[in-house]
């Protein structure tokens, strides 16, 4: 299994409980390995761990703009 790395930039906005339920929804997708916000340093930065032979890193971008419409990606 290959694994790789994105990172997501949610709203500034997004208050814990929606974080929390976005690692959620993200880390509960096939191919995701995990999901987690660096709460401390970078509240706003999901970190996803994926197998993209499973997952495509677009795949995970447009389901987190479900909840949030102006998330952008940065590749790792």
């Amino acid at each position: 299994m290959n694994m790789a790395n994105i990172l997501i930039y949610v709203h500034p906005e997004f208050d814990a409980k929606r974080r929390h339920h976005l690692e959620n929804w993200v880390s509960g997708c096939i191919g995701v390995d995990c999901a987690e916000f660096d709460h401390h340093a970078h509240p706003h930065s999901l970190m996803v761990k994926y197998d993209p032979d499973a997952i495509q890193g677009m795949t995970i971008l447009n389901i987190v703009r479900r909840l949030d419409p102006v998330a952008t990606m940065v590749g790792l």
